[in-house]
């Protein structure tokens, strides 16, 4: 039986959903009180259908969360955030994908993320106390843009340095100062949606 002042850390990855190596992955196991939400079978491009997914695993949740977000996982929280009243102690928002400037090859195109409800980001406060850890040289997120809508969101902006895209790819399998992030707001009041 689990101690119901500890939070629930639910992970919300990428489009990429779950990478065995990945720092979120890795997170989840070191961690008795995490899990996260389960990947799409259809429609995984679907802006609607991650957000729906996110509600799913939040409802099944009894207690506090904390929501520890990647990439597109960051804009599935925000516009989670925008749409669900739930009680939500904080978020972790690591290298937000920055969708309204073009991405590199292999990633989705504009016209792909705006036929899929991507676009536009929301820009609304987020009613939970938010840290967005942003990359230096992020090839999917420049910083300068994601300090814009971390101010936006009403998120505490930490440079994290120059670490890509914070994934395998560019180095990360461990990012042990995600633990640290988690255990701060962790110690936050919980706080409900009010959108």
């Amino acid at each position: 039986m689990t101690d119901s002042t500890i939070p629930t850390v639910l992970i919300v990855p990428g489009l990429r959903d779950h990478v065995e190596e990945h720092w979120q992955t890795l997170l989840q196991r070191a961690l008795p009180n995490a899990r996260t939400v389960a990947p799409l079978e259809h429609d995984k491009l679907s802006r609607a259908a991650r957000v729906d997914a996110l509600d799913a695993a939040m409802r099944q949740i009894d207690g506090p969360v904390v929501l520890v977000a990647h990439s597109a996982g960051v804009m599935i929280t925000v516009h989670w955030a925008q749409q669900h009243r739930r009680p939500v102690m904080g978020a972790l928002l690591a290298a937000p994908a920055d969708l309204e400037t073009p991405l590199p090859a292999g990633y989705p195109t504009q016209d792909a993320l705006r036929d899929n409800g991507w676009l536009p980001i929301p820009r609304a406060r987020l009613p939970f106390p938010s840290i967005v850890a942003a990359s230096t040289n992020d090839p999917l997120g420049r910083f300068e843009r994601v300090a814009e809508m971390a101010q936006a969101w009403g998120s505490r902006l930490v440079d994290v340095g120059a670490v890509g895209h914070l994934n395998p790819a560019s180095g990360y399998g461990e990012w042990p100062r995600a633990a640290g992030f988690v255990a701060e707001l962790s110690r936050q009041p919980a706080h409900t949606a009010d959108c």
